[in-house]
C-alpha cells in the first residue's frame, strides 16, 4: 500500500506538535483496474448472453474494481484473503445482493482462468456466501384491490401506462421482457393474443394476453390487432417508446410504476417486478396449478414459484385431509 502525507499534524517542532496523519495514496482513473484490464472485462462481457445479468455484472464489477483502486490492488492478482477482505465490506446488504455481487466476480475469476489471464484458480470460488432462503422473495406485492387501484391509476395517466401495467400485471412478464418485445413479437397462435419475449438467461417464449391487457395494448398502439396477425407486420417497432420513437428506457418505466403507485395510494416498496409478484399470488390464489404457473412465469425451479404462495404452510392446506377425502 503507498501511503501518502496529507500535511503535518503531530511533528515536535518548536515545542508545538503535530500528528502525520497518513491515508492510502488515490490511484488516477486512467490507470485503474477497469482501465488496465478493460480488454479481458470486455471479453467476459461479450461472453453473457442476458442483457440484465450483464447490468448486474456491469455494476459488481465496477463497485469491485473501485474498491480494489482506492488500495491500490491489481484485479488480476487478487487472492482469496483480499475477496474474503471485500466481503466483509458488504456486510450491511441483503445476503442476495451479497452473494450476486460474488457471484458476478467468480464469474469473471472463471472465465480470466479459461482464457489464461490470471494463474492460480478462481480467487472467488472458496469464498463464503451468505445462504438465500429460494422460499423467501423480499419484493413487496400487492392486494387485490391494491392491484386494481394501480390499473385506474395507470388509466387516467394515459394509453402507454395503461398498456405497460396492464401487460405487466396480467401476464407476470419482466419489466426487460416486456420492453425488450418488438410489435413483430405481439400476434396470434390458435385463437390465442400472444407475445414472444426473451426470458431471463436467453431463453424465447411465447405468454398469452388476456382480454384486459389487449384492449389496453391496443388502445396504446392505435390498433385494432388485425394487422398484428402472425407474419401480417410489416416492420418491427419498439413495443414500448417515448414520444421521439425511441425505446422506452427501463429506468423511466420503473420510475412511472413507483409514480403510479403513490398515486394509487398504494404504500411501500413498489416496482415492476411487484406486478409480477402480485400476478403470481393472484394466480395461486384462484387455483391455478403451481406447474401451470411455473411455466407461465418462465421459472427453470419451482421453488422459485413457491415463493409467491402466501398460503403455503396453512394448515388447511394439508394434504392429509384431500387423502383422507379420497380413502373415505
Amino acid at each position: 500500500m503507498v501511503l501518502v502525507d496529507t500535511g503535518p499534524l503531530e511533528e515536535a517542532h518548536d515545542n508545538v506538535s503535530y500528528h502525520v496523519r497518513m491515508k492510502p495514496a488515490p490511484v488516477s482513473t486512467l490507470s485503474g483496474n477497469e482501465q488496465r484490464h478493460g480488454h479481458v472485462i470486455a471479453a467476459w462481457k461479450l461472453a453473457q448472453s442476458s442483457p440484465h445479468t450483464l447490468r448486474a455484472y456491469n455494476r459488481s464489477m465496477a463497485d469491485f474494481c473501485s474498491w480494489l483502486d482506492a488500495r491500490g490492488m491489481d484485479l488480476l492478482t487478487v487472492k482469496r484473503p483480499i475477496v474474503d477482505g471485500y466481503r466483509h465490506t458488504l456486510a450491511g446488504l441483503s445476503p442476495a445482493t451479497v452473494a450476486a455481487r460474488l457471484a458476478a466476480l467468480s464469474s469473471f475469476y472463471r472465465y480470466a482462468v479459461s482464457a489464461d489471464a490470471i494463474r492460480g484458480g478462481n480467487p472467488v470460488e472458496l469464498v463464503k456466501r451468505p445462504k438465500v432462503d429460494a422460499d423467501h422473495s423480499s419484493t413487496e406485492g400487492m392486494t387485490r384491490d391494491q392491484a386494481k387501484a394501480l390499473l385506474e391509476a395507470a388509466r387516467a395517466d394515459g394509453p402507454r401506462s395503461h398498456a405497460l401495467v396492464s401487460l405487466l400485471l396480467f401476464t407476470g412478464i419482466r419489466l426487460s421482457e416486456a420492453l425488450n418485445a418488438s410489435t413483430t413479437d405481439y400476434g396470434h397462435d390458435t385463437g390465442h393474443r400472444t407475445l414472444s419475449i426473451r426470458r431471463k438467461g436467453g431463453k424465447d417464449g411465447k405468454v398469452a394476453v388476456p382480454a384486459p391487457a389487449v384492449e389496453a395494448l391496443n388502445a396504446y398502439l392505435e390498433t385494432s390487432g388485425r394487422e398484428l396477425l402472425a407474419g401480417a407486420a410489416v416492420s418491427g417497432f419498439p413495443l414500448f417508446t417515448t414520444a421521439k420513437g425511441r425505446r422506452w428506457a427501463s429506468s423511466e418505466a420503473f420510475r412511472t410504476v413507483q409514480r403510479l403507485a403513490r398515486a394509487a395510494g398504494i404504500e411501500g416498496k413498489i416496482s415492476p417486478h411487484s406486478l409480477r409478484h402480485t400476478f403470481a399470488t393472484l394466480a395461486l390464489g384462484a387455483g391455478v396449478a403451481l406447474h401451470d404457473l411455473q411455466d407461465s412465469m418462465g421459472h427453470a425451479d419451482p421453488r422459485t414459484t413457491r415463493r409467491y404462495d402466501r398460503a403455503r404452510g396453512s394448515l388447511a392446506k394439508a394434504a392429509g385431509y384431500d387423502v383422507a377425502k379420497s380413502l373415505a
